[in-house]
């Protein structure tokens, strides 16, 4: 697995959500919201080690074979805002936000992002997936041969305890199956770390470089590559 360090853009800002979201305390909330989290994604309580997972701070990650990790650098404040898991030609971008205890987000999430893809001149429609209600963005992009077309992401969106994980595929998983399953099974095996320090709804939770990244790696442990531009898909929003 290849770790890497992405930088973004001056204005390419996540797409952070808008109301605050309501997010089930561990067993609380809405039994649909807690049952489309029994196989994950997963709350720092929920596990019983931190070991073999690739420490990002506020995410935990499962190594996988051929994953390549990389974080999304904001310029202006040098802070990591996102990090994208690259497998098999796909994409998945992961951001993690502080949320309230009696309240969910997605919904009003789906409707921000909506808005924010319609006024670049995209559509976006939604649809039921693994993770329940999911949305799929078109908008408009030029192609290699100067012809018009469209840029697809799928995004995700899981409401935890006082947490909520917002995951975006692009490439061929936003919208073929077997190309989304690898990046799917990844996304349900993340750990968020929430932390007990308060903070306002809506507020990215804090991503770091793995402790000893810096370190030789032994065989399928991260490594370091040199930094370059965030995906494209982090300015939707």
């Amino acid at each position: 697995m290849v770790f890497g360090l992405g930088r973004k853009a001056k204005n390419a800002e996540p797409a952070e959500p808008d109301e605050s979201l309501t997010a089930a305390e561990s067993g609380a909330g809405e039994p649909g919201i807690a049952a489309l989290r029994q196989d994950g994604p997963f709350d720092e309580t929920e596990i019983s080690s931190r070991d073999g997972y690739v420490d990002l701070g506020a995410l935990l990650i499962t190594p996988s074979e051929g994953l390549q990790l990389r974080l999304e650098v904001e310029e202006a404040t040098q802070r990591v805002v996102a990090v994208t898991l690259d497998l098999n030609g796909s994409s998945l971008q992961l951001q993690a936000f502080a949320a309230p205890k009696t309240e969910t987000l997605w919904d009003e999430i789906r409707e921000q992002i909506g808005q924010s893809v319609g006024a670049q001149g995209g559509q976006v429609e939604e649809v039921e997936g693994a993770f329940g209600t999911e949305l799929v963005a078109k908008l408009p992009a030029g192609l290699p041969d100067g012809s018009q077309g469209y840029r697809v992401a799928r995004f995700i969106g899981v409401d935890g305890p006082r947490w909520f994980l917002r995951g975006v595929l692009g490439g061929p998983a936003a919208l073929e199956k077997p190309a989304a399953e690898p990046l799917e099974a990844l996304f349900r095996k993340v750990v968020v770390v929430r932390g007990d320090s308060p903070m306002p709804p809506r507020d990215l939770l804090q991503l770091r470089l793995p402790k000893d990244a810096s370190a030789a790696p032994p065989p399928a442990a991260t490594t370091l590559e040199e930094p370059e531009r965030g995906p494209e898909i982090t300015q939707i929003g």
